[in-house]
């Protein structure tokens, strides 16, 4: 188990906090506290396993003043890897002793700005390969980088003998804003020197992964991911998880032969390594899997979740966790004995709408949330699959409503306090969910939120309508059309269904101005990236099981309240 040692001398109380943030996070992902730095350089650096020495242990600086030159000295002489971290290098080594043991020459630091981080030279695929590349959102002139907001700290000069791990372009040149020095055993961090910097996702990562590197831990072995189910969602899970570093597509079932072609069709050149399944628990058995992928009908989620686990897999399972609450505690509880990951794929939380609603919501731009609608539907008849079917899908709360519940209960911070509902069966009989629904939660502070989801909805409701105390978000639905021709020359017009394009999100503010949010596409396969980060580097996800427990708590509290004429229900 590696170690670290931290040095922290912040006069910024704000910084400070971040850094005990960042030092929590990376508790998390394996690096134990080391406690202070030894009295004796020999105490540190090395420990022996299997008679072989192998560096395990690194002294973290984080600092904003100089450090006095007795403490200088001691880092120095430290064996195991030393980490100049944030603004250590430009504001606690006035006599560049630190700096000329890392063979750097820092400059000035650039005001603080959107800065783009990119591989350096010497980064390796255990850095270069888990830098974002967003070519899918037009930035394929910039190649694969990952944001923070943060000044650059120049470097007029770095020696020979430096490795260049990341980088920041300013104008025309490549500033490194991490290097390491392997004959001194110092690395240098210069990112989060500012509040705000620190443990930004995407640096996270990357500060991660060089600390991997210079502790000896290396590259984490590949995820192998097995399908289970190759449905409507399959290929969405067989694109990411062959996009995201750090998960391998290694294998998928399904009872349909047409099925199991297409995906290997799909595939590509992955298909000829795909192992192929018609039986559930031959796929679950399967020894060289890490992770299975649930994708079967609801009412079999957690069953074949404890199957997994109980076979000593990972797992994800689609919407919703499954029908009963008392079954995801189940596969939680199982989870947490044989300590591995159970995730449901809640993959709305990352579309553009949301993302947008949601940094509006958490930048105070409403103020206080009191009142909330989504609404999701329209006037036709709905599918003829199991998602019509409540005796497998759980009914039409558990449909969209495992997708628009989860973003409300993560939109508003606060507890449950009971759950009201009703439904109508009016029209479509030939299926057995109700053709409209409405739930409502009423949380503990006041603040009320409803999901109207209906078949019969000849005119739309928007898709959002979010009040505050200081502003109020309208999502105006969109109808969109794929214009084509047909074979003979003729227009060939696709109407896209409302839910299928994210609608336009206006920010309504206090003094009646109204401003357009923009909505830009999130990072590609966000959900499955931050599942790697799980598994592989032990980073904490957005999505977490016990949050869609919550979701399926409510939808459970709204079939019963429905069920006894919309009386409240407080979730189990």
């Amino acid at each position: 188990m590696p170690s670290l040692t931290w040095v922290v001398a912040l006069s910024d109380p704000a910084l400070a906090a971040e850094v005990s943030d960042l030092r929590r996070r990376l508790h998390e992902a394996g690096f134990t506290d080391a406690g202070p730095l030894p009295a004796r350089p020999e105490d540190a650096g090395r420990r022996s396993e299997g008679g072989t020495d192998r560096v395990c242990h690194a002294t973290v600086v984080w600092a904003d003043h100089r450090l006095d030159d007795a403490l200088t000295e001691r880092l120095l002489g430290l064996p195991g890897p030393v980490v100049l971290a944030g603004p250590t290098l430009d504001a606690a080594d006035p006599c560049g002793s630190l700096a000329e043991a890392a063979g750097v020459d820092p400059g000035c630091r650039t005001p603080v700005h959107d800065v783009r981080v990119r591989p350096g030279r010497d980064a390796g695929p255990l850095l270069a390969e888990r830098v974002p590349d967003h070519s899918h959102t037009g930035g394929a002139h910039l190649g694969p980088h990952s944001h923070v907001r943060d000044g650059v700290l120049t470097l007029d000069k770095a020696d020979d003998d430096v490795e260049v791990l990341l980088t920041a372009r300013l104008g025309l040149a490549d500033q490194p804003v991490a290097t390491w020095r392997p004959r001194t055993g110092i690395l240098t961090w210069t990112l989060g020197a500012r509040p705000g910097a620190v443990t930004a996702r995407g640096p996270l990562r990357l500060l991660l992964l060089a600390l991997r590197r210079v502790t000896g831990l290396g590259e984490p072995a590949a995820v192998r991911v097995g399908l289970l189910g190759y449905g409507a969602i399959g290929h969405e899970h067989s694109r990411a998880v062959r996009a995201v570093p750090g998960l391998e597509l290694a294998a998928m079932c399904d009872v349909s032969p047409q099925r199991l072609a297409d995906a290997r069709a799909h595939a590509g050149e992955h298909a000829a390594r795909l192992r192929t399944y018609d039986d559930a628990e031959a796929l679950i058995a399967d020894p060289q899997l890490d992770l299975v992928v649930v994708s079967t009908p609801p009412s079999t989620h957690a069953a074949w979740a404890r199957t997994a686990l109980a076979a000593g897999k990972h797992v994800v399972v689609e919407k919703p966790f499954a029908i009963r609450t008392c079954e995801a505690d189940g596969v939680l509880e199982l989870a947490r004995e044989r300590g591995l990951v159970a995730m449901v794929y809640q993959n709305r939380r990352f579309d553009p709408d949301y993302l947008a609603l949601r940094s509006a919501v958490r930048a105070g731009h409403l103020g206080r949330l009191f009142h909330l609608e989504a609404f999701v539907g329209g006037h036709g008849h709905p599918c003829n699959l199991w998602h019509s079917d409540a005796a497998v899908s759980g009914g039409a709360f558990y449909d969209w409503g495992a997708h628009v519940l989860d973003q409300l209960l993560d939109l508003v911070d606060d507890e449950v306090q009971h759950v009201t509902a009703a439904t109508h069966k009016l029209r479509w009989f030939d299926v057995t969910n109700a053709d409209h629904s409405r739930v409502t939660v009423r949380f503990a502070g006041g603040a009320e939120a409803s999901f109207v989801y209906s078949d019969l909805a000849a005119a739309l409701k928007p898709r959002w309508y979010v009040l505050g105390t200081e502003g109020a978000v309208v999502g105006h639905w969109r109808t969109e059309r794929v214009i084509g021709r047909t074979d003979i020359g003729t227009l060939a017009e696709d109407v896209l269904s409302p839910a299928d394009s994210p609608p336009l999100l206006d920010l309504h503010a206090a003094d009646g101005s109204v401003t357009r949010l923009a909505t830009p596409p999130g990072p590609a396969h966000a959900f499955h990236a931050e599942l790697a980060d799980r598994i592989q580097l032990g980073l904490a996800s957005r999505v977490t099981g016990e949050q869609s427990r919550r979701v399926l708590a409510v939808m459970e509290a709204a079939v019963s309240s429905a069920e006894s004429g919309g009386l409240p229900v407080v979730p189990r």
